[in-house]
């Protein structure tokens, strides 16, 4: 896998996994562990594959709940990246538009999300080129860095995907090989 085709799989999988899952999710997860086997770098590879081994050991139904929980009933681990420092609403709105630019600067749109929703941004830095995906990540960089600091706090196993974002990040800023 060269490295284009690396990054645009590490990210669209990660979006994957942080999707609700339902009858679908649940049917398309074994292509997910076909891909993950795939990737050359090893530690994002493994902890994919470590994620999909805890999601299917769970079983659908504990882990839908989980899910639930997490991701839709908890304010502190939503996957909405303005809502985890709220102190100034207008702040939120003008981070919200922020990120509303960032898809139509690259040519998206998006009908059904919010643009702060984690794994829409992640599925846009993986339509675009190394340098566009770059730009994309690191604008939202501080807001995963804070939601991954929520997500240690709660001791959630996804905290390990937030880590495969950053170091995906990194490796599209030149930082890491």
């Amino acid at each position: 896998m060269n490295n284009n085709q690396e990054y645009q799989t590490t990210l669209a999988l990660v979006a994957y996994l942080f999707d609700y899952p339902d009858a679908d999710w649940w049917a398309k997860l074994p292509d997910c562990l076909d891909q993950s086997k795939k990737l050359t770098r090893q530690q994002n590879r493994q902890v994919l594959m470590d994620t999909l081994n805890y999601i299917e050991t769970m079983g659908r139904e504990e882990y839908e709940d989980l899910y639930v929980r997490t991701f839709e009933f908890s304010s502190n681990t939503n996957l909405y990246l303005t809502m985890h420092d709220r102190t100034d609403f207008g702040k939120q709105a003008r981070e919200m538009l922020e990120f509303k630019n960032l898809f139509l600067d690259n040519g998206f749109d998006l009908d059904k999300e919010l643009p702060d929703f984690l794994p829409a941004i992640l599925e846009l830095a993986a339509a675009l080129s190394p340098e566009q995906a770059g730009k994309v990540l690191a604008a939202a960089r501080s807001k995963i860095e804070l939601l991954r600091q929520q997500f240690v706090k709660a001791t959630l196993a996804h905290t390990f995907l937030l880590d495969v974002i950053l170091t995906e990040a990194d490796v599209l800023e030149g930082k890491t090989a």
